[in-house]
C-alpha cells in the first residue's frame, strides 16, 4: 500500500513537470495564506510546525498539526482588495488526517461603463476556492500529501469554475532536523470559461529544503519555485528565509523573493529599476498549546504593502 502511494504520487509528478502549464487563471492561489511562510518568501514548502496554515503551501505538512484545529487567515492585498481563508482538520488513526478548507478574496466593486465611457452602473468581482486535504505518514519520517480544490471566480455577471489539485511530499529528520519538500500546485484545469478562451491554472512546481543550524536558534530554508520553467534568470527561481527562535514558543523570520522582486521592478525615465522594497519579508508570532498568533508583512502588489494575520485554536 506505502509502495503503491509513493509510486502513485512520483508518477503524477513526473506528469506535472512535462506539463509545462502557463500561469493566466486563478492567480489569487499563488497568494499566501499562512504568515510564517509569508514571513520567509511566501513560497515555503518545509516548515514543520503545528501550522494548520501550512497546509495551503504543501499538503503534506498537514501530517504535523494538530488535532481539530481551526485556522483563521486575513491579508490586505491592496486598497478595496481583501482576502481570507478558513480551515479545520482531524486525525484518523495514527498515520492519516484530513482537512478542509475555503479561501475567499473580494476585489470590491467597480464602474461599469460602456465603449463610450459612459457608467451603467457598479459591478464586484471575487474569487473562490474550496479544497479537501489528505495526508498520510508513509513512514516516520517520510508524508505525503494531496488537495483537490474547487475554484470558482465572479466578474460581474460573469462565471468561471475549475477543478485543481496540489501534491505533495515531505521528508524530516527530527534528529538533525533536515526538511526537504517537493510540491507540484494547481494541477487540473478549467470546466467552464468566462467565453469560449478556457485559461490555463497557475501550475507551480517548487521543491525546498529547511534546516536549523545545530547548537542555534537559527533555521534556514531555501525553495526553488517555477521549476518547469528556464527561460528567466536562475537567481529568479529562489525564494530564501531565516528564522530566529527566540523561545520554543515564539519565533521572527524574514526573506526575501527574487522572482517577486524582479518582477515588480519599476523603471524610471533614466531607464534604472526599483522593486521598492518588493521581494522582501518579514514576520513573528506566538505559539502556544492551544493558541497560535502569526502575524507578516510582505509587499505583493506595486500600489500597497500588505499584512497577513493567521490565528488558529486546537479544540
Amino acid at each position: 500500500m506505502k509502495k503503491t502511494a509513493c509510486v502513485l504520487i512520483m508518477a503524477l509528478f513526473c506528469v506535472s513537470a512535462i506539463s509545462q502549464e502557463s500561469q493566466t487563471g486563478y492567480n489569487f492561489l499563488r497568494l499566501p495564506a499562512s504568515a510564517h511562510a509569508a514571513a520567509l518568501g511566501g513560497d515555503n514548502i518545509t516548515i514543520i510546525e503545528d501550522d494548520e496554515s501550512m497546509i495551503f503551501n504543501n499538503p503534506a505538512l498537514l501530517s504535523s498539526v494538530s488535532d481539530k484545529t481551526i485556522n483563521l487567515n486575513y491579508m490586505n492585498y491592496m486598497q478595496g482588495v481583501n482576502t481570507a481563508s478558513a480551515a479545520f482538520n482531524r486525525i484518523v488513526k495514527e498515520r492519516a488526517s484530513w482537512a478542509v478548507s475555503a479561501q475567499y478574496i473580494d476585489y470590491g466593486s467597480m464602474k461599469e461603463v460602456d465603449e463610450n465611457n459612459v457608467q451603467n452602473g457598479d459591478f464586484t468581482a471575487k474569487d473562490i476556492s474550496l479544497g479537501a486535504y489528505f495526508s498520510y505518514l508513509l513512514t516516520d519520517r517520510l508524508a505525503a500529501g494531496i488537495t483537490t480544490k474547487f475554484i470558482t471566480s465572479y466578474i460581474g455577471n460573469y462565471n468561471s469554475i475549475a477543478m485543481g489539485v496540489d501534491l505533495g511530499i515531505n521528508y524530516y529528520d527530527p534528529n538533525y532536523e533536515w526538511s526537504l519538500s517537493l510540491v507540484a500546485k494547481n494541477l487540473g484545469g478549467q470546466l467552464k470559461a468566462y467565453n469560449d478562451n478556457f485559461e490555463k491554472m497557475p501550475f507551480d512546481l517548487q521543491a525546498g529544503v529547511s534546516k536549523k543550524l545545530t547548537n542555534t536558534p537559527f533555521r534556514v530554508s531555501v525553495t526553488m519555485g517555477d521549476l518547469t520553467k528556464w527561460d528567466y534568470k536562475f537567481i529568479n527561481h529562489i525564494v530564501a528565509g531565516l528564522d530566529v527562535m527566540l523561545s520554543p514558543n515564539i519565533w521572527v523570520g524574514a526573506g526575501y523573493n527574487f522572482r517577486r522582486a524582479n518582477e515588480m521592478k519599476i523603471t524610471d525615465t533614466n531607464n534604472e529599476g526599483s522593486s521598492h522594497g518588493a521581494g522582501f519579508s518579514l514576520g513573528g508570532g506566538i505559539n502556544l498549546e492551544r493558541f497560535k498568533l502569526n502575524i507578516a508583512y510582505g509587499k505583493y502588489h506595486i500600489s500597497s504593502n500588505s499584512l497577513i494575520i493567521n490565528i488558529a485554536y486546537s479544540l
